[in-house]
């Protein structure tokens, strides 16, 4: 005996709702700005003879090799590749129809030859990411930075170049929808950062009918911050916002003067007032890594170690040595970076071994080492193969934790 079938269960009213405003939104992009999806793109890969071998992943290579590959792919230049590697060729999908005037084009037209700008948006080869933000980009870059590091063994072992462009202050759908059509012609991958609901919605609606892979940075954070507090967001852009100058905006301006001011060991007197004092041999990192930390709004000082001159003595004199770090460095590592900076000075041979030579740099790194030594209470911070930005969360960190004492040492702050 078969059981009755049930007639269906009406739809829920927010259901209802919500598959309304999604057709709106896909009317509302495909009539109002009359945008006809492209073709998918043809992906043809040539298949390798069986007598081709299979080229293995480099999972183990010299770290200072890896470094000078990293430097070459950053300078622009391309590493060959190997002869047997498989060819894979994208051909760009061509819209059936142009976008209708006042539509903002980032790109030229593909009706348009060549030009610079295409060059620049379109490279020939390596995979392609956009970025767009309604602001300056900065959290969607840096996000983007960091995920790229995960993919090191790609892009460094196997020269697998991802060129990535980013498009800020992007602040209407009209230059957005200029954006997707070269990213479906070039098969980019689309982030963005918009504050706007409505607008954020529309790009992701666009991205599909032109079959743009895309991913809104800030959506999960927003709605999990709105969930935990019960609000709902502004959805103002930062742009649109009139943000009064606050204390920490000032704060940051008066640590960045102080900080140039006190280069390279200058006024030793005005130590005392650093919050934070870096010592070191010439070329360990330590201008860059004061400026860096200016911006985030603390005062720094950098007093050089050099063999034959006494450091000064305020820096003995200060009553919170642990304000102190001590910056070391591989002697090798030091001695490539010294080289390259005599070749740029123009040193002559003379001046370069004084300078540049392996013997001086050990014993420069061995004085330094000691003068550690005799300080326990400076941290001592390895500058090897690490970014500014990975040091200077090292130093503000143990900065924070010797400065509250507490037993789970954190970066507080408060809104």
């Amino acid at each position: 005996m078969q059981a009755p079938k049930l007639p269906p269960s009406p739809p829920s009213p927010s259901l209802a709702r919500a598959n309304s405003n999604s057709s709106r939104i896909r009317a509302n992009i495909r009539g109002r700005l009359n945008i006809i999806p492209p073709d998918p793109p043809s992906i043809s890969t040539s298949t390798p003879s069986p007598t081709t071998p299979k080229l293995k992943l480099s999972k183990g290579s010299a770290q200072l090799n890896r470094w000078s590959r990293a430097r070459t792919l950053r300078s622009g230049r391309r590493l060959e590749r190997s002869k047997n590697q498989d060819a894979t060729t994208i051909t760009s999908p061509s819209p059936s129809r142009s976008p209708p005037s006042g539509v903002v084009m980032i790109v030229s037209d593909e009706t348009t030859e060549s030009s610079e700008e295409d060059d620049v948006i379109s490279p020939p080869g390596g995979k392609v990411i956009y970025m767009v933000s309604d602001g300056t980009g900065w959290t969607l870059e840096h996000a983007v930075n960091a995920s790229l590091g995960q993919f090191e063994h790609c892009l460094v072992d196997r020269a697998c170049a991802v060129n990535t462009h980013l498009f800020s202050g992007i602040d209407n759908f009209e230059r957005v929808v200029g954006i997707l059509k070269q990213a479906a012609k070039v098969g980019a991958l689309l982030l963005y950062t918009l504050a706007d609901p409505s607008m954020a919605e529309s790009t992701q609606q666009a991205c599909k009918l032109w079959g743009v892979p895309a991913v809104n940075i800030l959506r999960p954070t927003t709605v999990a911050i709105a969930s935990h507090l019960g609000v709902e967001p502004s959805g103002i852009p930062r742009s649109e916002r009139n943000i009064p100058l606050s204390e920490e905006y000032f704060r940051r301006i008066e640590a960045i003067d102080f900080t140039i001011k006190q280069d390279d060991g200058a006024l030793p007197q005005h130590l005392h007032r650093a919050d934070i004092v870096l010592v070191g041999v010439s070329r360990t990192g330590k201008t860059p890594l004061s400026i860096y930390l200016a911006q985030k709004g603390y005062k720094v000082a950098n007093v050089p170690i050099v063999m034959g001159v006494n450091l000064p003595r305020a820096l003995f004199d200060m009553d919170h040595q642990e304000k102190v770090f001590g910056l070391t460095i591989n002697p090798m590592v030091l001695h490539t970076i010294r080289k390259a900076r005599a070749k740029t000075l123009g040193f002559d041979n003379e001046m370069k071994s004084t300078y540049s030579d392996m013997d001086h740099v050990r014993q420069e790194l061995e004085h330094a080492g000691k003068i550690y030594a005799r300080n326990p209470a400076w941290p001592i911070i390895e500058m090897t193969g690490k970014a500014i930005e990975e040091t200077a969360a090292v130093i503000v960190r143990i900065y924070h934790d010797k400065k509250h004492k507490c037993s789970m040492p954190s970066i507080s702050k408060r809104y």
